[in-house]
């Protein structure tokens, strides 16, 4: 296939020259820091030595001349960017995997802050050193609170504040910590304990799906200070909704013996097919801002990136609810349409004679991609990508017969490269190209299509009777026709049988002690089109884990070295169950729910694009972040031991690079400079630079892109899912075993 060669979407490196000398040079670097052309030519400059454990969190000082790193040997290491080496290796005293760092803004980058596994957050105030600054500190913490009963997994600080720092916990729970107000506080749990420094109480504000009351404990994992907008906090964790507050707006400061219930957000972010799949082990790893506050940014653990608008005027974004959920992802076929909802077929008048004839020779070339693409079945990435970027230019020759032809295209190309929820993806083009042509045979076509992938029968049933309305006299429309009749009927029968037969094995089922091999995973595997897609579908029947744990001594304290002491109970129940029990401080905390039926349903925002090539599973630490001061890129680690890089707008693959032996979770630029820190499982971090000689799109050994990410995808929609509670998990994953046992995990972050 002939390869497109694609052109900068930000302009020619000349013209912006030309431009800094004759306009200035304040917007011109910005948008020069991180050019295609420089973004296209990163590889590895530097490995920085230092550490002798996973590196799991790094952080530049704002001018960009330092760079904070924590790690699992307990240690903060400062880096120069000038020189890079390491200038100080600090013994913080933690006694877990550090897994946050932070310079405190406005300190002379004298103040450092480090939040760990161990549940403490401590701080560390470098100009209490006299003298000559050795490379290896050994100091006493300037502060060390105590108050979380779990790890401590991110970090923020407020551009222009020295004095707060704010620390998002696995046990619910946002804290604030004043310096100015103490300098310590007692232990989670202790008699004396009355830190009242919590912001955010969110021990029972996870759920399952949009629709869901707030029951279950939210696991916070991230959290992001907006740099434009500093009174706007964004919080992710344990459920698939990524969260909005104005901290104005909340309640003042409480302590952890208070009874609350979750305080209302101001806005909830999801992509609109995660947010009732009723998924327990669909999680957040990272949420940011973009650098002006209007973007956000989600990396979720067993998905893709997704990017939102935060302001919602003069965008494409759509609010919904949890009734809009299925309404939207499946609309009606246009026979069974109420008259007054009939999408109208919409014609834009074009001035044929003001087109710019490059740019439609361009597009109609993308297209021919496309179309090629999906007629052989080979490239479907790049097809895809082609259709994207015709979809999101803006330009006055595109008019709707070609937008109408590139989403019907691109859903074809979706379907048949059937990736991680790339049925969705089919499903939102249709609708699309539905606005559009209400009639649209190749619309009704793929729809049909995609819900069967989905095993949705009754749906692909109606979208069939409509084709038979709409399909042209052509032998190869009719061909496509009788094909997805005969494919739809099959599954129909299969479905029938399997319900037989599960009908005759439900008493066999119920009161079977099952061994702990089917408690671990549950296989779905099933070849047949009509079980496609039942990864993403409810399942009633389940049984979830739940566990209990009596430590000896202080049981708020998960890090300790030893052998994991008390007794260990598992007891089952549905995962539908309305009865949610928890133990210690959780229980404490929980609201009554007096009427459900009372209960609001909320409503979020949908994904504007996707980004996908990474696999995240393994890690929960897992970064998804903008790149530069402009935020046109948008970077993930990958637990192929890679890292990525897509353009913001298009959502297409520019840069694939091989960065950790292992795994890739930290990614973090330059404030200034087209540089970019990486880290991960090895115990070095690299330092990214153009390179006049890396033109290839994959830094590192030369291999076929499209067999890693087709890799990284088969890891992603492998059918076999974990039931078990990610705090089961944790638990078992931090602690040790005896000697002669099995070995302790290392690096273990999830």
């Amino acid at each position: 296939m002939e390869k497109v060669r694609w052109r900068f979407a930000d302009g020619s490196v000349t013209d912006l020259l030309e431009a800094r000398g004759l306009h200035g040079t304040t917007d011109i670097n910005k948008r020069m820091q991180f050019h295609s052309s420089l973004v296209e030519r990163l590889a590895l400059e530097k490995e920085l030595e230092g550490h002798l454990g996973c590196v799991n969190a790094i952080a530049w000082n704002s001018n960009g001349s330092l760079l904070l790193s924590g790690s699992d040997d307990t240690r903060i290491g400062i880096w120069s960017y000038a020189n890079q080496q390491l200038l100080h290796d600090i013994e913080t005293g933690h006694s877990a995997n550090i897994f946050c760092t932070k310079f405190v803004p406005e300190t002379s980058d004298e103040v450092v802050v480090s939040g760990a596994g161990d549940a403490e957050v401590r701080v560390f105030n470098l100009s209490r050193l006299s003298g000559r600054r050795p490379v290896e500190i050994s100091m006493e913490p300037a502060a060390v609170y105590q108050c979380h009963s779990r790890r401590i997994k991110k970090l923020a600080v407020e551009i222009g504040n020295p004095n707060v720092v704010w620390s998002a916990s696995e046990d619910g729970t946002l804290r604030q910590h004043d310096f100015r107000e103490c300098s310590s506080c007692p232990r989670a749990r202790s008699a004396n304990q009355e830190c009242r420094n919590v912001l955010l109480d969110l021990r029972w504000g996870a759920k399952k799906s949009l629709a869901d009351t707030p029951r279950q404990p939210l696991a916070l994992k991230s959290c992001d200070i907006s740099s434009v907008r500093p009174h706007q906090l964004l919080v992710g964790g344990s459920d698939a909704f990524a969260r909005l507050y104005d901290r104005r707006m909340l309640p003042p400061l409480s302590s952890c013996q208070a009874k609350k219930e979750p305080p209302p957000c101001i806005k909830m972010f999801c992509p609109m097919h995660l947010a009732d799949t009723r998924k327990s082990n669909l999680h957040l790893t990272h949420v940011a801002f973009s650098p002006n506050g209007k973007e956000v940014l989600l990396s979720y653990s067993g998905e893709h990136v997704y990017l939102f608008d935060v302001d919602l005027e003069n965008t494409s974004s759509v609010r919904y609810t949890a009734d809009d959920v299925r309404e939207q992802l499946c609309l009606p076929p246009f026979n069974k349409e109420p008259a007054n909802l009939t999408p109208k077929q919409q014609k834009f008048p074009v001035n044929r004679a003001s087109r710019n004839l490059c740019s439609v020779d361009a597009f109609k070339k993308l297209m021919q991609v496309a179309t090629k693409s999906l007629e052989m079945g080979t490239n479907l990435m790049h097809g895809v990508e082609a259709c994207s970027t015709v979809l999101q230019a803006v330009d006055p020759c595109i008019d709707d017969n070609m937008k109408h032809d590139c989403f019907c295209t691109r859903a074809g190309l979706y379907l048949k490269r059937r990736w991680k929820n790339d049925v969705y993806m089919a499903i939102r083009d249709c609708n699309s190209a539905r606005c559009i042509d209400c009639r649209s045979f190749q619309a009704h076509l793929y729809m049909a299509e995609a819900l069967l992938q989905l095993g949705r029968l009754k749906e692909a049933s109606d979208y069939v009777d409509a084709l038979n309305i709409i399909v042209p006299p052509y032998s190869e429309s009719v061909k496509q026709v009788e094909n997805i009749k005969e494919r739809l009927f099959a599954a129909e029968l299969e479905k029938n049988k399997k319900d037989q037969v599960g009908n005759t094995n439900t008493d066999a089922r119920h009161g079977r002690l099952r061994s702990l091999s089917d408690l671990l995973f549950r296989s779905d595997a099933s070849g047949s089109s009509s079980q496609e897609g039942r990864e993403d579908s409810d399942y009633d029947d389940e049984m979830e884990l739940d566990f209990d744990t009596s430590a000896s001594g202080d049981e708020s304290r998960e890090s300790d070295p030893g052998f994991v002491r008390g007794s260990l109970s598992l007891r089952f129940q549905r995962r539908d169950s309305q009865t949610d029990e928890h133990s210690g401080e959780n229980r404490s905390a929980e609201p009554t729910h007096n009427d459900d039926s009372a209960y609001q349903s909320e409503v979020a925002i949908d994904m504007k694009q996707r980004y996908v090539a990474h696999c995240n599973v393994g890690t929960d630490i897992k970064q998804a972040s903008f790149l530069g001061e402009q935020g046109e890129f948008i970077a993930s680690g990958s637990d192929d031991g890679r890292w990525f890089i897509w353009e913001k707008r298009t959502g297409r693959l520019i840069k694939m690079l091989a960065g950790d032996g292992a795994v890739v979770n930290c990614i973090q630029s330059h404030p200034y400079d087209c540089a970019v820190a990486t880290s991960g499982i090895d115990n070095t971090i690299k330092l990214w630079t153009p390179d006049a000689n890396a033109t290839s799109m994959v830094a590192g050994p030369e291999i076929d892109v499209s067999s890693v990410i087709e890799n990284n995808q088969r890891k992603l929609s492998r059918n076999r899912e974990f039931l078990l509670p990610f705090e089961f998990l944790e638990r078992f994953r931090m602690h040790e075993f005896g000697e002669g046992s099995l070995h302790p995990l290392e690096c273990a972050q999830s």
